[in-house]
């Protein structure tokens, strides 16, 4: 379908209008679904997967990451009895599943909605899931438990007509950290808490950020000038969602998001609409020293709370990929130990919350069991990636598999005790995020020297968020999927040899050239002498 119908499309009936016409459909069989109503089924979190032959992707929306055992239990179900023992944990805290029927469809929602889940809002133009700090309210440092925000905010635009048909796909972030991991830096609107002093007491509220997003065109977030408490945070959601509908560009699909909007209007220009839409000023940000990626959390391993004597265990799932057996099994340690409770994070990981700290060696035990890890390198716990070829129509590589690879073989080969980041995406669209990675690497087809064509990966370096945000650098261009991995040992050995005390990786790639780190990459050992 030609992306010029898609408003045409939506204005002809609206997105969450398509649900009768699902349960029609379920009857009457895939051969008989409107190529029109196919668009909408994403507005309850549906795709077409690859090959177009009657299977389908469900994005099922967990706000803030948190969900109860119970709810666990119906992903699980979902994932045995009809996703082919597959679910996936994405980068805005959801699950995934693939191999669904359109038969397949409402049983699958009921499940999830008896357990108090929604796919509804999951994929489309609509506001997506909220996405929020997955140690809220248990994090010894954060400034505010913004849970109950993301509720309110949740609440309020789903199912909500008057927010159902935007010109493109919305990301909300909410965090009450110190350090904003819920990456408001390239979400189209990023509330993150802040201090300020009123009559010498403490109060926390909130600095805003938009217009960020990544796709083939990134760009990083900018900062409003308001200071927003919680209690104001729900009608300045509203009002940012009604500048973008009402204002953002709709002609072009390639540039819609909300991040050219505020491109070309700026952050003073846009809170000036902004006011003009609450009826009323928010006060003015206050100083604020924003964390650097250096101070970005990884969730992965053993944590005490906040609350004395409790404890969090993040499990590192390499690319997100789980099976029913182990969700179960999640859940019922969730039960037993983690008061009934669970999270998901943005890479891709899952958190075991409020265990007493006298049953961590069991907790441990259990863990293992079910085949969770916690205790892993840097490489897997800074792995993220996006779907690939395996199921995506848009992907050009294979993703999940490759990332395991890639990480298995720098384990193999480097002793390594810092932070590292590997994204990885098959597509230009860069759901794996590749442009904040350390490294990201962006999938392509390459041609090699007796013609064949294959799988390839540009290489990119130095990407991060924080106060010293910046998207990678192309360094490698087309080189083929199966050396990749020797690109980066290489690179990640020059990085130990000539780094600075103190030194990260985004650091070190800002102090040379592309071409000194193409040297790096060894790329002179593995071009390619046409590389189309």
């Amino acid at each position: 379908m030609a992306k010029a119908n898609v408003e045409a499309i939506k204005k002809a009936k609206d997105g969450l209008d398509v649900w009768d016409d699902i349960l029609r459909y379920a009857e009457t069989g895939y051969e008989t679904i409107d190529p029109d109503d196919m668009l909408r089924f994403r507005w309850y979190g549906i795709y077409e997967q690859i090959p177009k032959n009657g299977h389908f992707m469900m994005r099922v929306k967990i706000p803030g990451g948190n969900m109860t055992a119970a709810q666990l239990r119906a992903v699980a179900e979902v994932t045995r009895d009809y996703a082919r023992d597959i679910a996936d944990v994405t980068t805005r805290q959801n699950f995934q599943f693939h191999w669904l029927t359109v038969k397949d469809l409402p049983p699958v929602i009921e499940i999830l909605n008896r357990a108090g889940l929604t796919t509804s809002g999951a994929c489309g133009d609509i506001t997506r899931n909220v996405c929020g700090s997955p140690i809220a309210g248990i994090n010894p440092t954060e400034l505010i438990d913004e849970r109950p925000l993301v509720e309110a905010v949740t609440k309020y635009f789903l199912n909500n007509k008057e927010f159902s048909d935007l010109p493109r796909k919305y990301k909300i972030c909410i965090t009450g950290e110190s350090n904003p991991s819920t990456q408001p830096e390239i979400n189209d609107v990023g509330f993150y808490a802040v201090t300020r002093d009123v009559n010498g007491e403490k109060e926390v509220g909130f600095h805003v950020r938009v217009g960020g997003g990544l796709s083939t065109q990134p760009h990083l977030s900018q900062k409003l000038n308001v200071f927003v408490k919680p209690e104001q945070l729900v009608d300045v959601a509203r009002g940012i969602t009604e500048i973008f509908r009402d204002d953002g560009y709709r002609k072009n699909r390639n540039h819609t998001r909300l991040k050219f909007l505020v491109a070309d209007w700026g952050a003073e220009k846009f809170r000036e609409v902004l006011i003009q839409h609450l009826g009323w000023t928010p006060d003015p940000a206050v100083e604020w020293q924003e964390p650097s990626s250096a101070d970005y959390p990884n969730y992965t391993g053993v944590h005490a709370q906040r609350q004395p004597g409790k404890f969090w265990i993040c499990a590192s799932i390499i690319t997100g990929r789980v099976n029913a057996t182990q969700l179960y099994k999640a859940a019922d340690i969730s039960d037993k130990y983690c008061d009934g409770s669970i999270r998901t994070t943005h890479n891709q990981n899952i958190i075991f919350p409020n265990i007493d700290e006298a049953k961590l060696p069991e907790v441990k035990e259990a863990l293992r069991e079910a085949g969770y890890e916690w205790e892993v390198s840097e490489f897997k716990r800074g792995g993220v990636s996006c779907t690939g070829t395996e199921f995506c129509n848009l992907a050009l590589t294979e993703t999940k598999g490759r990332l395991k690879e890639v990480v298995a073989y720098l384990e193999s080969k480097l002793l390594w005790d810092e932070p590292i980041r590997i994204h990885i995406t098959g597509c230009p669209n860069s759901c794996g995020q590749h442009y904040i990675g350390d490294v990201g690497l962006y999938g392509c087809k390459a041609r090699l020297k007796d013609g064949t064509q294959v799988e390839a990966y540009d290489v990119c370096l130095g990407g991060r968020l924080g106060s010293d945000a910046k998207f990678v650098r192309a360094i490698g261009k087309k080189i083929p999927a199966t050396l990749v991995k020797f690109a980066l040992e290489n690179a990640l050995r020059k990085y130990k040899e000539l780094k600075h005390t103190g030194e990260t990786f985004g650091q070190f790639v800002d102090r040379y050239t592309n071409d000194e780190l193409g040297e790096f990459l060894g790329l002179e050992l593995i071009a390619q002498d046409d590389p189309t």
